[in-house]
């Protein structure tokens, strides 16, 4: 007898949006860590700088796709190929996000309409693309990049609060709907992570001295913590987990 689901995914084949660096990056090497072969999604697929050769030496399957998923036909040409290749796509993890900041006041319609497409749509898109996957398969495992944003109210990111809690509702509706096809739908929601992304705001040390005040266990979080999350939730470990959001923010949103 068992006494302890493994964070074990041999076999397996995930696809990965924005992956190319920061959190996208830490998800495909932490999946391909635990077997699983990598479908690895790229806004401009010339610039995976490394991790395809990285992800080869794990020793997995590796398949670069040109994914720019604000594009529908990329949404679907990647998709379609990747299943070709592998034969199913058991794991999608929806990291692709893009954070436009600007006051309210100043925000501009074409952010705000590329902050929707990237954000919202292409993370309803491609789900619907590879959910018409996985229900045939009978098997999937979804994981969707909310944010802490999501749930709090952070000045000058607005739009971005909003799709960020969008994507946690949105989570919970693809999870209701597809739970009869063994489809769990699942999102995790990080805090401040140590990323080329955040990279210039953490260099200010007001800045970060701010965020840490903020944080209960007072770090920055790495693109780590997030992966290992996200594994967790795409192995049997996650079995009986749906229409969930795990909070990554060393406690920010709890007081």
């Amino acid at each position: 007898m068992k006494y302890l689901h493994e964070i074990k995914l041999k076999g397996r084949v995930a696809l990965v949006t924005g992956a190319a660096r920061g959190i996208g990056r830490a998800c495909c090497l932490a999946l391909a860590e635990a077997g699983a072969n990598i479908a690895v999604g790229l806004r401009d697929i010339n610039s995976d700088s490394g991790l395809i050769d990285e992800l080869k030496e794990l020793g997995v399957e590796v398949l670069p796709l040109q994914l720019d998923v604000s594009v529908m036909q990329q949404i679907e040409e990647a998709v379609e190929k990747a299943a070709t290749h592998f034969g199913k796509i058991d794991i999608l993890v929806n990291n692709a996000g893009i954070a436009p900041d600007n006051l309210i006041e100043d925000y501009t319609e074409e952010d705000f309409d590329k902050t929707i497409a990237v954000n919202l749509k292409g993370t309803f898109f491609i789900s619907q693309a590879v959910g018409k996957h996985m229900i045939k398969q009978n098997f999937g495992r979804i994981i969707n990049l909310s944010s802490q944003a999501g749930f709090i109210a952070l000045p000058t990111e607005s739009v971005y609060c909003m799709t960020k809690a969008g994507i946690a509702h949105l989570t919970k509706c693809f999870a209701t709907e597809w739970a009869p096809y063994n489809i769990n739908v699942n999102a995790v929601a990080p805090t401040f992570i140590e990323t080329p992304g955040t990279e210039s705001w953490l260099n200010n040390p007001e800045f970060k001295t701010n965020v840490l005040s903020k944080i209960l266990l007072n770090k920055i979080g790495q693109p780590i913590d997030v992966a290992s999350a996200v594994a967790y939730l795409a192995s049997p470990a996650g079995d009986m987990i749906t229409g969930s959001t795990m909070m990554i923010d060393g406690g920010w949103t709890i007081v």
